[in-house]
């Protein structure tokens, strides 16, 4: 899998989120990790969910991250990432989660059922999270009193995988029209 994630994400970030991936299945042993493979058998794209909480007025609410999603590129706009997405979430509904959070291009992830967290009452982990791109889907155990800032685990900042530094996150915001 560690090469589906440098050739999705390319040197820069590659790297980072295989440590990340690793790290998350250590620090998660609950964490849940689907592959697409073509049919020589190769892994060609990986999702990952991963526990977090959501600080909520009344206690704390387990919730769930994801992140990393990869295909690699060549494997791309073939629907493996949708495929990915939605068996996560099936198994996840069936699990009893409440609720996914992500960070990512909402112009994918909306066609998977996420919307703006902000507009449902969620308040960012850190304020280098474009809005836009701070994202949560309700399945069906979500209560409507959950509601409250959402809290990555010490592994997502150790890697220093929350929000996006100063460039990256001027160009999202500019790419999302609120900059």
């Amino acid at each position: 899998m560690a090469s589906v994630h440098r050739s999705a994400f390319g040197a820069d970030h590659g790297d980072t989120v295989v440590r990340l991936v690793e790290a998350l299945r250590r620090d998660d042993p609950s964490a849940l990790s689907l592959v697409a493979d073509e049919e020589a058998g190769d892994v060609v794209g990986h999702v990952m969910v991963s526990r977090a909480w959501l600080d909520a007025p009344r206690r704390l609410v387990d919730v769930q991250s994801l992140s990393p999603l990869a295909v690699r590129p060549q494997f791309q706009r073939r629907g493996l990432g949708a495929a990915l997405i939605r068996a996560a979430l099936l198994h996840l509904n069936e699990r009893g989660v409440p609720l996914v959070f992500l960070e990512g291009d909402p112009r994918y992830y909306s066609r998977h059922g996420f919307r703006p967290a902000g507009e449902h009452g969620f308040g960012k982990p850190s304020l280098r999270i474009p809005d836009a791109a701070f994202q949560v889907v309700r399945l069906s155990a979500y209560e409507p009193w959950m509601t409250g800032t959402f809290v990555y685990p010490s592994t997502f900042w150790e890697y220093d995988c929350v929000g996006l530094r100063e460039a990256a996150h001027d160009q999202a915001e500019s790419a999302s029209g609120a900059g």
